[in-house]
Formats: structure tokens, C-alpha cells, sequence
């Protein structure tokens, strides 16, 4: 069947339910995190596979600072983890590493992290994996704005030169294409300041599972599902 399956190009997932996957259980919420952080190889492999050129996943947004310090400090470790081991599966796999987000509202050894798993796997043209630690669509676009205001203020743009794509240049992405597919896991039906400008014609997808559960067969469906949707855009007939 995968050969009637319409793959979109960018799959942006919200990793929902960590927290009451882990509360169903009799376990702590660093439970949950710890076991969520174990599928982002097997969904991020599966998408490769599928022919699925750009996964951006929902890590850690501007508003969980506001989680308790165990559970923050928790999370900062799976970061730390990860950034030293996923080099060798980028280097298996062929995947590019990407982080987007504010990078220096994080510690120095985790942008000393990231700036060399950037680095590294640079050169691989598999899929590429974008993480969005310390991520808001909020706070991207007021930095944006804020970086086309200061190229107004020194003569470099003119205020009636702006456009949307001058607004998509300034993202923290503009070379990766918007989202052609957004899931949340976990039952919750919204984007919770998750790729603000760059969901605009993204379709939406919303399962029950949570992460932890949610694996290559749940990503299939998704798909499936995508597959399914008569896309259109402005100008045409409903």
C-alpha cells in the first residue's frame, strides 16, 4: 500500500502525553519523558524510510520553564543524553540534526552541543530532524520582527519591501519547507504556539495515543490519513 501513499515532504509532531502516560502507569513524569525521548530514533527512522524528508519535533516550548525544577532539570539531562548519542545514529541513518528555538536562553554546554551535532551532520542529505528546544511561535516571530526592525532602522530594507517571505526569511528555519503535516498525540486538539506562521496550510492530524505509544505503525496511519485529504489552497472551490 505504500506505494498509493501520497508522503508528504514535512511531518512536525507535537510529542504529547508523556506526563499522563506515565500517570496511568503508577509512575513519576520523568518516567514518561524518558521513555517519550526512546521513540524520537524509531519514528524519526520510520519517516526516513517512508521517504519523509523533514520531521520537526515539539521538544521543549518557552512555556515549560514554568514545570517544576525536578522536572525541567529532568528534561535538560534527556537533552544532554541525546545530543551525545544521537551522532551515531545520524551517522547510520544519514540524518541531518537541526535545532530551532531560543538557544541562548540554554545552558553553555548544551549550545556547545548543539553547535556540534549542527556541525557533524551537516553534510547528511536524509531526512533531517528539527528539534524546537526553548521553542515558542510567539517568541520566533518577535524575534524575526525584531531583526527586520533593526534592518529597517540601518537603510538595509525598506518598510513597504516587506513581505511574507521576508517575514519566512528571518524564521529560525527558512530553509526548510512549512509543514505539509502536523501531529499531536495524546488527544489534546490544538497547536499550543507550535510553528505559528509556518502551520498556516499545514493539515492537522490528532490521535489519542500518546508518545510513548506512538511508533512507526501510529505514524503510518497518520500518513494514511494524510493520503486521504483532498488538499486545496485559496482560489479554488470547496
Amino acid at each position: 500500500m505504500q506505494d498509493n501513499l501520497k508522503i508528504p515532504v514535512h511531518v512536525a509532531i507535537i510529542m504529547d502525553g508523556n506526563g499522563r502516560w506515565a500517570k496511568a502507569q503508577g509512575k513519576p513524569r520523568t518516567f514518561g519523558h524518558t521513555e517519550g525521548a526512546k521513540r524520537v530514533a524509531d519514528v524519526t527512522r520510520a519517516a526516513g524510510q517512508m521517504g519523509i524528508k523533514y520531521v520537526t519535533l515539539y521538544a521543549f516550548s518557552t512555556e515549560n520553564w514554568s514545570r517544576t525544577a525536578e522536572e525541567v532539570g529532568a528534561l535538560m539531562k534527556l537533552f544532554r543524553g541525546y545530543l551525545k548519542t544521537c551522532i551515531k545514529d545520524a551517522d547510520e541513518n544519514n540524518m541531518r540534526i537541526r535545532v530551532i528555538g531560543d538557544k541562548t536562553g540554554l545552558d553553555p554546554d548544551i549550545q556547545e552541543a548543539i553547535a556540534h551535532v549542527e556541525e557533524h551532520t551537516a553534510q547528511y542529505d536524509g531526512v533531517t530532524l528539527t528539534l524546537a528546544i526553548n521553542y515558542g511561535g510567539r517568541d520566533e516571530l518577535t524575534r524575526a520582527v525584531r531583526s527586520i526592525a533593526a534592518s529597517v532602522k540601518t537603510g538595509e530594507i525598506s518598510p513597504d519591501d516587506i513581505t511574507s517571505d521576508t517575514i519566512s526569511a528571518h524564521l529560525d528555519a527558512p530553509d526548510i519547507p512549512d509543514p505539509d503535516l502536523m501531529i499531536r498525540t495524546c488527544g489534546e486538539e490544538r497547536i499550543s504556539n507550535f510553528l505559528l506562521w509556518e502551520l498556516a496550510y499545514s493539515e492537522l492530524y490528532f490521535t489519542d495515543v500518546a508518545w510513548p505509544d506512538f511508533g512507526p505503525d501510529e505514524l503510518r496511519l497518520a500518513v494514511e490519513a494524510y493520503t486521504r485529504r483532498d488538499r486545496r489552497f485559496g482560489g479554488t472551490n470547496e
